[in-house]
């Protein structure tokens, strides 16, 4: 089944956008500017994962799993099934477990630390939503080497 990943890719869009504009404010020391798209950020990169993991679980359901099962499923779980059925590979699978745990830092820390650890793994993140979305737009899975 071919999953619609429009709202992930408008949310990538965004998270790219505000990146720019913070970019731009850092460059321009624009402290208002910066903490607007710093929070832009924060709240793009939490966004793209709930909607990566929402559009996992709608393919994972064409492998036989139930909606009940994989609604209650921990994220980690979520992963693991993702790589079993070659949605993720493995090496995708562990980075997407350090974007898990830098987004669940967020309930606690909004600090500038806790930006500048988000901003160092935003590309990577970027580019394996994006790979993500083409996988479930495309019907494509991984290739036995990846």
């Amino acid at each position: 089944m071919l999953v619609n990943t429009e709202q992930l890719d408008n949310t990538l869009r965004a998270l790219e956008s505000a990146l720019e504009h913070y970019q731009q404010a850092v460059a321009e020391q624009d402290a208002v500017e910066q903490e607007i798209f710093r929070l832009a950020i924060i709240k793009g990169c939490e966004l793209a994962q709930e909607v990566s993991f929402k559009l996992i679980r709608r393919q994972l359901r064409e492998f036989g799993h139930s909606s009940r099962t994989l609604e209650a499923m921990p994220v980690k779980e979520l992963l693991r099934f993702a790589a079993q059925h070659s949605l993720l590979s493995i090496a995708e699978v562990e980075r997407w477990f350090a974007y898990r745990a830098n987004r669940n830092n967020t309930a606690h820390n909004y600090g500038e630390g806790f930006v500048q650890a988000t901003l160092a793994i935003l590309p990577d993140f970027i580019r394996d939503a994006r790979a993500l979305a083409a996988r479930l737009r495309t019907g494509a899975a991984l290739a036995e080497d990846e």
